[in-house]
């Protein structure tokens, strides 16, 4: 390679590289051939992206249709070897060779241009199309004589091309080397010195062809050389170099030019034959040239695309082996024969209706392979649509918003994008791309009316459907779901939700209840119909419901006024003229209409042929004279229907008495017997009453004598445990048995009168058979006298009882008493334990038993007990009368006097009785007789 074409490619790799920077492209440098996964750059720090944005970008690496060599790792951000990199399969001959690719971001979408050059590998030795070469040389050839060689052809370029060549051995040949105006070398073999052919008939060259790599590789062929006889005239050509042009797909056939060379020799050394030496390229296939006239012409399809230049080696060679060489230098004119090519780099499908202005929706990437004005293009899309196209560089362009998008007016959009270049004639291809636009929630529910009415029959069925409310939105899917809301209001006071409902998908009015037309004429409210967006829209609607009456209510009689107890008659004097107005039935109807039209008519009467009702106004007069045959008490009954369907009435009575003076109708209606006609429903109430109150009152008398009954038995209880209750001794503290027998010395006798409820009666004492009481201790107490006992029963005010009241152990009833102490037994200790309240009332119910019986045994020296109790009765089983002694139903008190002295009592011996057998019980009559007895 010469000096010149090393810097003329020098400067064109400047140029490329200051290109890109302008561009604000980025650009790598890598060598061919390097595995797969290897790094090539990082891509984000050169574009200053961050890795989130190639994440969230999706990023991705468009490259056409040209074969993805390169990858984009978005965890790293660098772009990576895909797939191995063969330069020469992938430039040939082309240099600088390198792959242009672009990163394509989304949202927003961005595009980046990345150029990666792809450097030349020695990797390639020089190689001959033969392994071995032929000549036939005459002896004759002079020194000097040159012979074209086959050039040896290698893939690389550059330093790591073919260099030079060497031939071994140098004895009769020598190499000549030509660089030729596209750069490649030219060889051929100079004869150094005359051939002998008797000395040396065929000789052998070794060609080597070297290339400038590191290592540097190499290649040969052989070289064989027959010697000839003298053939001293070598075939000529007219011109060295031969120029065409020829349009690509020009059909095969075509004769672009025709060589010519000439030989001085005559026979078989003047013969010449023309030969392609173009061997490691397409021109075989593409060209061939007559062998035996020269003539160059078109064997294959020639695309300008493809290559836009040929050059053709031609040999002429003569049969004495003399060649001859010549160039033909062919250049393609280009046609339009490619149309624009438009792809897809990135799309959006759909896009929100209110997007701004100038939001990307699709990029597209434009090709025309062709060149000049056939290349360049003019892309446009269809009219009357928000969008347009914008245009980076002729190669990419993007289809922006322009406008408002309104998804109620067009929901989708079929664009077609069409791009023409400029040739002649003119190329053109388009695609269409198809855009759906998302609804936005911007229009509110619109109802079909605008304000609703309807009218219901009143008495309806809770639950009857109305009528329907409907509102359309004209927004898509959620967006256009209405549902129906009824608002908040109040009628007459009655919150509206009371009387109707709207359902919420249909818009079905509802009547909650039934409707009364005397209480609500009409029901006003407002339905909102809100759709499902968000935020949501609504509007509202006044709906009217008008309430038709029925005739649902009965006439009312308002006068005359219908009472039960008391006789209200009309007075008609006998002297009435026909047509005379007796009175006059006024009702209404709280019904409106024809419901609430009355007609009056006369029911049943008396005497029909003497009143008669007027059919309109109620008026009741006289059809004809009063006689005295008619009677004076007259009764009209009168009915007064409406002109409903069906017709309701109610009936009314009217008295007259046919009388010239009040005092005749007094006497004619006070037996005037009254007609009373019960409501069903009263009569059923007070049949209820009676039989409560009935039912009530038995339960009281029952209840009543069942208390009677329990009171009556507790009395019987306690007037059959009075005589078999015992005696329960008692020791007074102060007493003692001074004899030895254990009697008491004096003794004391009182009279008791008692009543049978002797609980309920009070005890009275009288004068006792004896002055004298029972004495006390030795300390001179007092004795009671029978003055003092009198004053003392009839004092009414109960004394408390005596502290020195106390029991013995023995003495208790119950286990209480199981047993005592000596001192105790003695009367001079002190209680152990208190008396429990039934044990005090079980003593003073059986003290007071003693004293009913004895009142009727007393007699002096016995202490007036009776016969059943025996002689060893002694003080220990007597209660102390001188203390408080507490009659149950009676206030009188026995209370002991400490004034009166004490008397020694007599001994035991005197005042012992003999003991008596047991008499039977006596009854109270027995011992009121046996109380005489003793008296006497």
């Amino acid at each position: 390679m010469s000096d010149r074409t090393m810097a003329r490619q020098v400067l064109l790799f400047i140029w490329f590289l200051s290109l890109g920077s302008a561009l604000g492209q980025v650009s790598y440098s890598i060598p061919e051939e390097m595995a797969k996964g290897s790094l090539v750059g990082n891509i984000a720090q050169d574009l200053g992206l961050d890795l989130k944005r190639l994440k969230s970008g999706k990023a991705r690496i468009y490259t056409g249709d040209s074969a993805e060599y390169i990858e984009l790792n978005k965890d790293r951000g660098v772009l990576l070897i895909k797939e191995r990199i063969d330069r020469e399969a992938l430039c040939g001959q082309t240099t600088p060779c390198a792959l242009h690719l672009q990163i394509i971001l989304q949202n927003p979408m961005e595009l980046y241009s990345v150029t990666v050059e792809v450097k030349d590998v020695n990797d390639h030795s020089p190689s001959f199309k033969g392994d071995e070469m032929g000549f036939r040389i005459s002896e004759s050839a002079v020194t000097g004589a040159v012979f074209a060689l086959e050039r040896a052809m290698d893939l690389d370029v550059g330093i790591n091309g073919l260099q030079t060549y060497l031939l071994k051995p140098t004895d009769s040949f020598s190499l000549k080397l030509q660089t030729q105006s596209d750069g490649s070398k030219l060889v051929e073999m100079v004869l150094q010195k005359p051939l002998d052919r008797e000395k040396q008939e065929h000789l052998s060259l070794v060609l080597t062809a070297i290339d400038g790599g590191d290592p540097q590789l190499s290649g040969t062929a052989q070289i064989h050389i027959t010697v000839l006889d003298a053939n001293d005239n070598a075939p000529v050509f007219t011109q060295k170099i031969y120029k065409a042009s020829i349009t690509e797909n020009a059909l095969k056939g075509t004769v672009l030019t025709t060589v010519s060379a000439s030989d001085m020799d005559e026979g078989s050394y003047g013969k010449i034959k023309y030969l392609i030496t173009n061997t490691l390229d397409d021109v075989p296939e593409l060209f061939e040239i007559n062998e035996i006239n020269g003539v160059f012409k078109v064997i294959g399809n020639i695309d300008y695309e493809k290559s836009r230049n040929y050059q053709i080696h031609v040999q002429a060679i003569d049969d004495g082996g003399l060649t001859d060489s010549c160039k033909i230098d062919v250049d393609v004119i280009d046609v339009n024969d490619n149309t624009p090519l438009l792809n897809v780099i990135s799309q959006l499908s759909i896009i929100s209706e209110n997007s701004d202005d100038g939001t990307v929706v699709t990029m597209i990437n434009v090709q025309d392979p062709d060149a000049r004005e056939n290349g360049k293009l003019d892309c446009s899309i269809n009219e009357n649509i928000p969008f347009t196209l914008k245009s980076t560089d002729n190669v990419f362009f993007s289809l922006v918003t322009e406008g408002d998008l309104d998804r109620e007016r067009e929901s989708q959009y079929n664009i077609s994008v069409t791009c023409a270049d400029e040739g002649v004639p003119s190329l053109s291809s388009s695609i269409t791309l198809c855009l759906q636009i998302s609804d936005v929630n911007d229009n509110a529910p619109v109802f079909e009316k605008s304000s609703y009415e309807a009218s219901v029959q009143e008495n309806n069925t809770p639950g009857l459907s109305i009528f329907t409310v409907r509102a359309r939105d004209i927004d898509f899917d959620q967006n256009a779901r209405v549902s129906y809301i009824l608002e908040d209001s109040s009628v007459n006071g009655v919150p509206v939700s009371s009387l109707v409902s709207v359902s919420a998908d249909s818009g079905v009015i509802h009547a909650v209840r039934s409707f009364d037309y005397e209480q609500i004429k009409n029901v006003q409210f407002r339905v909102r119909a809100q759709d499902g967006g968000s935020p949501p829209l609504s509007s509202n609607v006044s709906v009217k419901i008008i309430i038709q009456d029925q005739n649902d209510n009965a006439p009312q009689v308002l006068y005359p006024v219908q009472s039960g107890g008391s006789v209200v008659a009309e007075i008609v004097p006998r002297s009435a003229d026909v047509g005379y107005l007796v009175t006059k039935v006024v009702a209404v109807d709280v019904d409106s209409g024809q419901n609430a039209w009355l007609s009056y008519k006369l029911q049943k009467a008396t005497d029909r042929a003497l009143f008669e009702v007027g059919l309109q106004n109620g008026e009741i007069r006289t059809v004809r004279q009063v006689t005295d045959r008619d009677a004076v008490k007259q009764r009209l009954t009168v009915v007064v229907e409406d002109n409903g369907q069906p017709s309701r009435s109610a009936t009314v009575n009217v008295n007259v008495a046919l009388a010239d003076s009040f005092p005749e109708v007094l006497s004619e209606f006070t037996d005037f017997t009254h007609d009373k006609e019960y409501n069903d429903n009263l009569t059923f109430y007070l049949v209820l009453a009676l039989a409560v109150v009935s039912f009530l009152f038995i339960v009281s008398i029952i209840a009543i004598l069942s208390v009677k009954c329990y009171r009556w038995r507790r009395e019987r209880m306690f007037y059959k445990s009075g005589a078999n209750l015992p005696v329960i001794p008692y020791y007074p503290p102060l007493y003692a048995d001074v004899g030895g027998t254990g009697t008491l010395q004096h003794v004391y006798n009182y009279d008791v009168c008692r009543t049978t409820d002797s609980r309920k009666s009070d005890l009275k004492f009288v004068r006792p058979y004896s002055e004298s009481i029972i004495s006390l201790d030795t300390s001179g107490t007092q004795t009671l006298t029978h003055a003092k006992l009198t004053t003392e029963s009839r004092d009414d005010q109960q004394k408390p009882p005596s502290a020195d009241w106390r029991f013995t152990q023995n003495q208790r009833p119950g286990p209480s008493g199981a047993a005592a102490t000596p001192e105790v037994a003695m009367g001079t200790g002190p209680w152990p334990n208190p008396p429990t309240e039934a044990e005090q009332l079980q003593a003073l119910m059986a003290a007071a038993n003693e004293v009913s019986e004895a009142t009727n045994t007393l007699t002096p020296g016995t202490m007036g007990l009776s016969t059943r109790y025996s002689p060893q009765f002694t003080l220990q089983h007597v209660p102390d009368y001188r203390q408080n002694v507490y009659i149950p139903g009676s206030t009188a008190t026995l209370t002991p006097n400490p004034q009166q002295p004490q008397q020694a009592l007599p001994p035991p011996q005197a005042s012992a009785a003999q003991p008596e057998p047991p008499k039977a019980a006596q009854t109270p009559a027995s011992k009121k007789k046996s109380t005489k007895k003793d008296k006497k």
